[in-house]
C-alpha cells in the first residue's frame, strides 16, 4: 500500500463517483491528495458506500493525507489557483489527474441546444485542457517530470447514438492526451487518458435503475457487468505509479469488452 508514496495528486470532480475513488485509492497508497470540486459533499443518489462524508474528510478518516479546495474547472483563474494552492500546502505536485466533466445524451445531433454543447465543451475540453496546461506549468519549473491522467471515456474512441455532443468532447480530450504525450515525453511528464464505458455512479444512476437499460447494456458487455468504481481507480492507482514508466500516450480502455463489438453471445 506504498506504490504513491511522498507523491502529491490533484484530482478534479473529487467529491463524487470516479474522482472520489481515485482520491480514496491515491491516498491509500500513499500520495497527498487535494480533491477538488465545486461543492464539497458527494452527489446524492450515487452508490457511494457513506455519501454524507466528503472525499478529503474521508481520507483523513482512513488515516490518509487529503485537503480539500474548491475549483470551478471551466474557469482557467480558479485551476491556476488550485495548482498554485496544491503546491502551497505540500511544497509540489506530481500528479494531475483531470476527472470533472458532465454528460449530456438522449437526442439526435439536430435537437442538442447550444447550452448543451457548450456544458461539454466547458467542462470536458476547457476543464481538462485548463488542468493539463497549469500543471505542466509546474512540471516543467520543478524540472523532475510528472504525470497527468484524463479520464477520457469510450466515448472519445467511438461513435454513439443520441450523444454526439458528449462525444464530439470525449473526442477533443482524447486528441488533446495524444498531443501533450508527443509534445512533453521529454520533459519526463507522462500522460495518458482512461477510457472507461458506463460504469455505478450518480451520472448513471438513472440508467443502471432502468431495467430495459440494463439489460440492452449488460447483453453486449462480454463480461456481463457494469464497471465499478475502483476498477477506474484501480487503474489511475497504476497509471500514475512507477510500474507504469513506459506507458505514455496511451487511450486505455476499461469496458469489460464493449468496444470489441456491438453483439451479444
Amino acid at each position: 500500500m506504498n506504490r504513491l508514496n511522498g507523491k502529491v495528486a490533484i484530482v478534479t470532480g473529487a467529491s463524487s463517483g470516479f474522482g472520489r475513488g481515485i482520491a480514496l485509492a491515491y491516498a491509500a497508497e500513499g500520495a497527498s491528495v487535494v480533491v477538488s470540486d465545486i461543492h464539497e459533499t458527494p452527489n446524492q443518489g450515487g452508490f457511494e458506500a457513506d455519501p454524507q462524508l466528503p472525499t478529503a474528510a474521508a481520507i483523513r478518516e482512513a488515516g490518509g493525507d487529503g485537503q480539500y479546495v474548491a475549483c470551478n474547472v471551466t474557469k482557467q483563474d480558479e485551476v491556476a489557483q488550485l495548482v498554485r494552492e496544491t503546491v502551497r500546502l505540500y511544497g509540489r505536485l506530481d500528479v494531475m489527474v483531470n476527472n470533472a466533466g458532465i454528460y449530456r445524451a438522449g437526442k439526435l445531433a439536430h435537437e442538442f441546444a447550444l447550452e448543451d454543447l457548450d456544458a461539454c465543451f466547458d467542462v470536458n475540453v476547457r476543464g481538462t485542457w485548463f488542468g493539463c496546461q497549469e500543471a505542466i506549468k509546474v512540471f516543467l519549473k520543478q524540472g523532475t517530470g510528472g504525470n497527468i491522467v484524463n479520464i477520457v471515456s469510450t466515448a472519445g474512441l467511438q461513435g454513439h447514438p443520441k450523444q454526439s455532443v458528449y462525444n464530439i468532447s470525449k473526442g477533443a480530450a482524447a486528441n488533446l492526451t495524444r498531443c501533450l504525450a508527443i509534445e512533453y515525453g521529454r520533459d519526463r511528464i507522462r500522460v495518458n487518458g482512461i477510457c472507461p464505458t458506463y460504469a455505478k455512479t450518480s451520472l448513471t444512476r438513472a440508467l443502471f435503475d432502468d431495467k430495459d437499460f440494463d439489460k440492452a447494456f449488460t447483453d453486449v458487455i462480454p463480461l456481463k457487468r457494469w464497471g465499478e468504481v475502483e476498477d477506474i481507480a484501480n487503474l489511475a492507482v497504476f497509471l500514475a505509479s512507477d510500474e507504469s514508466s513506459y506507458i505514455h500516450g496511451d487511450l486505455v480502455r476499461i469496458d469489460g469488452g464493449e468496444t470489441l463489438c456491438r453483439f451479444s453471445v
